[in-house]
């Protein structure tokens, strides 16, 4: 009852803010040195406002959970969302795609395959069904690396004891092809599951235990570079079809700005970020080719899970191999 009445009070706020505004619900705490999507959303929402627009930004959380971020985007409430790329697939699990272990090399190859395969289209086909648009991919940090409180890994041997937080059951079939375990753990559980041992780690980008405070137990960081950690930008189609043509032109400009901005600072940040976990005393094992070769390797079977169809898998497969 008390999540409903702060939803409601949230709703009725936002619905009594000026039409012209746009609110942007960002993803993480609004730092430009350690997040990439805030990176994204800073650049985006600075083009904005140059070209007359008036923004504001949405704290993380301050909106509601993920569900209730897409909800609001849905009705025109939200007009854009630094949301999870699931909040896409449950809708059109095509996008599931870009999670696929070792899919990209690296974000450059993700935006050739991207546009050569004309992602964006085929996806906002199906979204503008709940009245929405995937306007963007925002790399959240450098490529994902194996996070853990106290194994350090440097091959899917290492795993064997470890039970991995997962984001779903497409991650639980990848570390179950590691051999090792996994389950599904919110966000905001994840620090209590990490001390108190439910979980050995997780997932993600060198900058997540930096940024969350994470760093008095987690101790080991290995450069496995399994996946590229992306936040969909979803934004109300009811919102971007209402906007004059000279608005919806500078949107347009406005996104590539912000991938243009983001990618800069992805140049810099891959090894800033393993710099970063040294300083708060993290070890940092950097793997060779061969030692990710390993990972590669072990993840194959992921491409024959039930997570996409056979068909879909093939095609982002040909995707990425015409695109490197």
């Amino acid at each position: 009852m008390k999540l409903r009445t702060f939803t409601l009070a949230v709703l009725l706020a936002m619905a009594t803010t000026a039409s012209a505004e746009v609110k942007i619900a960002l993803d993480s705490k609004p730092d430009l040195e350690t997040s990439g999507s805030y990176n994204w959303a800073y650049a985006f929402g600075n083009a904005l406002k140059e070209a007359g627009m008036e923004v504001r930004e949405m704290p993380r959380g301050s909106v509601g959970n993920e569900a209730e971020k897409f909800d609001q985007v849905s009705t025109g409430l939200l007009e854009v969302s630094l949301s999870d790329v699931r909040a896409v697939a449950q809708v059109d699990p095509f996008i599931y795609g870009v999670r696929l272990p070792y899919i990209f090399a690296n974000i450059d190859h993700m935006d050739r395959a991207l546009a050569a395969g004309d992602v964006y289209t085929r996806v906002n086909e199906n979204l503008a069904e709940q009245d929405a648009i995937l306007l963007a991919l925002a790399p959240l940090g450098p490529a994902s690396g194996v996070i853990t409180t106290t194994q350090a890994v440097r091959s899917p041997a290492d795993m064997s004891e470890l039970r991995m937080r997962a984001l779903d059951d497409a991650q639980i079939a990848m570390y179950q092809a590691w051999g090792s375990s996994g389950t599904i753990v919110p966000w905001g559980e994840v620090p209590a599951g990490l001390q108190t041992g439910v979980i050995d780690g997780y997932l993600n980008s060198p900058f997540i235990p930096v940024m969350f405070g994470q760093t008095d137990f987690v101790k080991n960081f290995a450069t496995a570079d399994v996946i590229w950690p992306l936040r969909a930008v979803i934004v109300s189609k009811t919102w971007y079809d209402g906007l004059s043509d000279d608005d919806r032109a500078a949107v347009d400009a406005a996104v590539e700005t912000a991938d243009a901005a983001t990618r800069t600072w992805l140049a810099e940040a891959s090894e800033n970020g393993l710099t970063a976990l040294e300083e708060k005393g993290v070890t940092v094992q950097r793997l060779t080719d061969e030692e990710r070769a390993v990972f590669r390797e072990a993840s194959l079977p992921v491409y024959n899970s039930d997570l996409m169809s056979a068909e879909d898998t093939a095609l982002w497969k040909k995707l990425s191999d015409e695109n490197r």
